[in-house]
């Protein structure tokens, strides 16, 4: 997919190969839901405008094949959600009970299924955001849109629907693109970042390349914390492309995860420690940055690891001056996320 959209708010170029999972993130009023609502045909746009290779500019929402999931869910309050599931196979001139077949198979994809017969307003937010979801994925569309579909979900359905979403969309025929502000869905979800600031494209990477090198405080602060992805054991987190992550808390071994901590957790050495932390890294320094009173730093181990400290621990360390250093990091300070 491929889409060029100018607005009198947005002008951007994006691109998403099919099964890639592209956030969208940025300041408010900076155009994501715009551009979302462009691409949906909820809003006009100027110039090029393609999707599977086909010029949409123009077309009517039901005639582009785009699976649309809005923050509010907006499911039909006097359909049941099987009927919500199959509205849009029956615009499309799908039979009654082929749709129904169909939504009832995703449905059941989603979890749902014994669901079918309730109205959005006996739905759970946990079970509408499934319901949502399987309206959008029923007809098998060219691309995914999906504007905030965690953020009014409690704690314990936000895990839930994450994993769902992954498993759903990651690898799948269609590209997806999702608007977010939790630094978790960017990295649980997102194969790639594309940030967003006054209608433009400031930057745009994966999340390991975009939290390395942010171009604007705004990505800075949000990607903040250390996030590593793996697989669970007794103690931790094996990380993907090596290195370990011990937490005081781990999850069932086996299971795919993050491994989160803050950076100003993380404490630096210049010889190895002795003492009580869990998990000790030694690497290089990288890139250092300054944040007010402290100074951010990288560090180039196995895995990577980014570190805040004050400007005098800084000096103390002589980290301007580069060379090894030991990362350390106390077990009760790393939190596992299972996603």
């Amino acid at each position: 997919m491929r889409a060029a959209v100018v607005t009198p708010w947005v002008a951007a170029t994006l691109e998403a190969a099919p099964g890639e999972v592209v956030a969208l993130v940025g300041p408010n009023g900076a155009g994501k839901t715009t551009l979302l609502r462009v691409l949906a045909g909820l809003q006009p746009a100027t110039g090029s405008l393609r999707l599977d290779d086909r010029e949409v500019h123009g077309l009517a929402p039901q005639r582009r094949n785009v699976g649309w999931v809005p923050q509010e869910r907006l499911l039909f309050a006097h359909m049941s959600a099987l009927d919500n599931v199959a509205y849009g196979l029956r615009a499309r001139g799908v039979s009654r009970a082929s749709a129904r077949r169909t939504a009832l198979s995703w449905l059941d994809r989603l979890g749902v299924a014994d669901l079918a017969g309730r109205r959005p307003d006996a739905l759970s937010g946990g079970q509408a955001a499934r319901v949502a979801l399987a309206r959008a994925l029923a007809p098998a569309p060219g691309l995914v849109l999906l504007d905030e579909p965690l953020a009014a979900l409690d704690a314990s359905s936000r895990d839930d629907v994450r994993r769902l979403l992954r498993d759903t969309l990651a690898g799948g025929p269609a590209p997806a693109l999702i608007v977010t502000h939790d630094p978790v869905d960017v990295v649980a979800l997102a194969d790639r970042l594309v940030v967003l600031e006054k209608g433009r494209v400031v930057q745009a990477g994966t999340p390991a390349e975009v939290t390395r090198a942010p171009r604007s405080t705004w990505i800075a602060d949000l990607l903040g914390q250390n996030a590593w992805r793996g697989t669970t054991d007794a103690t931790g987190l094996l990380v993907d492309g090596g290195g370990h992550i011990t937490a005081a808390e781990p999850l069932p071994p086996g299971l795919s995860a993050l491994a989160l901590a803050e950076p100003s957790a993380v404490t630096l050495h210049r010889r190895r420690p002795e003492g009580s932390a869990r998990t000790v890294l030694q690497g290089q320094i990288g890139d250092l940055r300054s944040l007010g009173g402290r100074v951010r730093v990288v560090v180039h181990a196995e895995p990577d690891v980014t570190a805040e400290v004050t400007v005098a621990a800084a000096a103390d360390l002589r980290l301007a001056d580069g060379g090894p250093v030991f990362a350390t990091l106390k077990a009760t300070e790393v939190r596992l996320v299972d996603v």
